[in-house]
């Protein structure tokens, strides 16, 4: 009983000192920060209520982020210029959410800064399990319940309830109702 008062007491002085350095984000109840949290370029963050975050997990851009309730960000890296939402009971492993493509792609236009073009939404809806080494591009929702199996691109939208794998991602599993 002591030991589990002491870890919470941990949590809630890593949640205030996380509140205290980064006034851009937000940070629900009982979130536990095992790790370490990093914002950079102006980027925007909610956390839900109960949220881990595991090992370094980095924020960048002139974005907004917002990540439900009860998941799992372990290692995550999310690039936003204009907005990343994460549903509830999300896992997100040691992957990368890039709602941008940081350049133009004309030949002419790749030194110039990115125009709207080169950016779009990301959703990932609730109970979404994406893996290690995934890179999910611009313009996706991954739809709820589905799996997004290791080092997979996924460059186009993800149907709920399904695991996709590759590069480009091939849907491989139906899960049944």
């Amino acid at each position: 009983m002591r030991g589990g008062r002491l870890v919470r007491a941990v949590f809630a002085v890593k949640r205030s000192w996380y509140r205290l350095r980064y006034r851009r984000l937000t940070l629900g109840r009982d979130v536990e920060i095992r790790g370490r949290i990093r914002l950079r370029r102006g980027v925007r963050v909610s956390i839900g209520d109960r949220t881990r975050v595991n090992k370094l997990v980095r924020f960048a851009g002139p974005g907004e982020v917002r990540v439900g309730a009860d998941c799992l960000l372990n290692a995550t890296w999310i690039g936003t210029w204009t907005s990343v939402t994460v549903g509830d009971r999300c896992l997100l492993s040691d992957c990368e959410l890039l709602d941008n493509d940081f350049h133009n792609l004309p030949p002419a236009q790749r030194h110039a800064p990115p125009t709207p073009a080169t950016r779009a939404p990301i959703v990932v809806e609730d109970n979404v399990w994406i893996g290690a080494h995934a890179l999910v591009l611009k313009g996706v929702r991954v739809g709820r319940d589905s799996v997004v199996g290791a080092a997979t691109v996924v460059r186009g939208d993800v149907p709920p309830g399904v695991v996709v794998v590759g590069n480009p991602q091939q849907t491989v599993k139906k899960f049944n109702d």
